[in-house]
Formats: structure tokens, C-alpha cells, sequence
């Protein structure tokens, strides 16, 4: 990640540490939340990890899709132990959140189907309001030291009482790889800290949208800097090649239904032609 972003989320983390009088004295439980959100592998995963490591706090992963009732989110939760870390990844996507209006009003007419001899089962949910009323009583006030993480792939997906000031205290976009991104996978994979292709690089970074795990796999396939920067380079030409190619075909695609439109069109007006002429 960038160095600046590193750093804020390392003194985020110092700072809730540091805090435990704090919120003792406000009344709030002593806990924070991050949101990841980004392109799939441009490292929240990785993140996680490096966090659970400078904090030496447990992980727990919470898969959602898993869980069928409030009732059985309530005892996960309540087992997951002080300076920890409670992950649920891909949240908006693992599992449907359902509103209790919405659950209420399906048990209604669950019930009345009931009455009328149908068989349709009651399919058990998670509803939004049971999973954010544990996240926010219990499971904040039955330990110390807790961190609640979600990930997504798209942010305006989620609904916004998930995400609020309060429970997803900091956003942190994972972004394509960005020039300072690149040097630091480049020190790290190839132990170099400049190159006569890093200039390119960098000017192709602007232009072609690749991940830091995309680099990171052109990188760990030669220990030669040369040869490593060389086949990024190729990567990048192929890359931008097929990104033209897919722009061209929606191109075509959308040239095609515009086609299909007007003939449409044309065909109606005869139609409706022939029609008043025979009135």
C-alpha cells in the first residue's frame, strides 16, 4: 500500500490501543471498525493479516452464508475472545441481509399459506437490524480490545446503516497499484529500489489499471530485475491489448443494438402506413 495510507492505519491502531480510559470514561465500548473496499486483489486480505500481526490479536472469520439464524450469530459472536479481530469478508455479497419488515412480512405470508395447505417451508434469515443490533450490544459489550473488519468489492452496494461512523469507524480504499505501490513491490520482490524501466512503468501505471497482486505474480517469475521489469512491461502491453479488445466489442455490441432499434422502428412506421392506408 502507500506509504502515507500504511501509516495512518498504523497510528489508527496505536491510538485505539492507547484508549482504553477513553472510552471507558465516554461509555463506549472499546472497539473499532474498518470497512476494505476495492478491486478484488489490491490486498484487504493482506491487510487484515498485517494488522492481526502488528496487534498480535486473534482472527475470526465470519462467514455469513453459513449462518441461518440471529440466534446462531449471537453464539459465534459471543465466543470470539478479547484483541481480536472479527473478518467478514465480501459482505456485500456473502450473504443477503434481510430487513425485519421484510422477514416479518414473509412469516405472514408463510403462515397464511400454512392455512391454506401449502407446504412452502420458512426459509431461516439473517435479518440486517439482528446482525447490527449484536454487532453493536453484545458482541461490543461482552469483551474489550474487539476490531470489526468488512470487505467489499463495491462500496455502493452496501447498505448504509452498515457502514455508519460508529460501526465502520474508517474506510480505507484498496486502489489499483500506483507508482509508489509498484516500488515498494519492487523492493521487496526484486530488492531494488531503482531501475532504468521504472520511469515506463510508472507512466504505464497511469494508463492501464492492474492490481498490486497482479504485479507482484510478474514480479515473482524471474529473480533477474531485468528480466522480471521486461515481462512486467509485456504484461502491460497485453493487458492494455485486451482492455481495446473489450472496448471494441462493446462498441460493436452496442452498434448492433442501435441497428436492431432503427430497423425496428422503420418497420413499425411501415407497418403502421400500410395500416392507415387501408383504413
Amino acid at each position: 500500500m502507500d506509504t502515507g495510507v500504511k501509516e495512518m492505519v498504523m497510528e489508527d491502531l496505536e491510538r485505539f490501543l492507547e484508549r482504553r480510559e477513553y472510552y471507558r470514561r465516554v461509555g463506549k465500548a472499546w472497539k473499532r471498525g474498518y470497512l476494505l473496499y476495492g478491486p478484488p486483489g489490491t490486498g484487504k486480505s493482506s491487510l487484515i493479516a498485517a494488522m492481526a500481526n502488528y496487534l498480535n490479536f486473534d482472527v475470526y472469520d465470519l462467514e455469513l452464508s453459513d449462518v441461518k439464524l440471529n440466534s446462531e450469530l449471537r453464539r459465534l459472536l459471543v465466543a470470539t475472545a478479547n484483541r481480536s479481530i472479527l473478518v467478514v469478508e465480501d459482505i456485500d455479497c456473502s450473504v443477503e441481509l434481510h430487513d425485519r419488515e421484510e422477514v416479518e412480512a414473509e412469516k405472514a405470508v408463510t403462515r397464511r399459506n400454512s392455512k391454506h395447505g401449502s407446504k412452502d417451508e420458512e426459509r431461516p434469515k439473517i435479518t440486517l437490524s439482528g446482525f447490527l443490533n449484536y454487532i453493536d450490544g453484545l458482541w461490543s459489550s461482552c469483551g474489550d480490545e474487539r476490531i470489526i473488519i468488512f470487505t467489499t468489492n463495491r462500496k455502493d452496494k452496501l447498505d448504509p446503516a452498515l457502514i455508519r461512523p460508529g460501526r465502520m469507524d474508517v474506510h480505507i480504499h484498496m486502489s489499483y497499484c500506483t507508482p509508489s505501490g509498484f516500488r515498494v513491490l519492487a523492493s521487496n520482490y526484486l530488492n531494488i529500489t531503482e531501475h532504468e524501466h521504472f520511469e515506463e512503468i510508472e507512466n504505464l501505471l497511469s494508463e492501464v489499471d492492474v492490481t498490486p497482486a497482479e504485479v507482484a505474480e510478474q514480479l515473482l517469475k524471474n529473480n533477474d530485475p531485468d528480466a522480471a521489469l521486461c515481462g512486467l512491461i509485456e504484461f502491460f502491453d497485453a493487458k492494455r491489448k485486451e482492455i481495446e479488445a473489450l472496448a471494441r466489442l462493446k462498441e460493436e455490441k452496442a452498434a448492433r443494438k442501435k441497428e436492431r432499434k432503427e430497423k425496428k422502428q422503420q418497420e413499425d412506421e411501415v407497418k403502421k402506413q400500410q395500416e392507415d392506408g387501408t383504413n
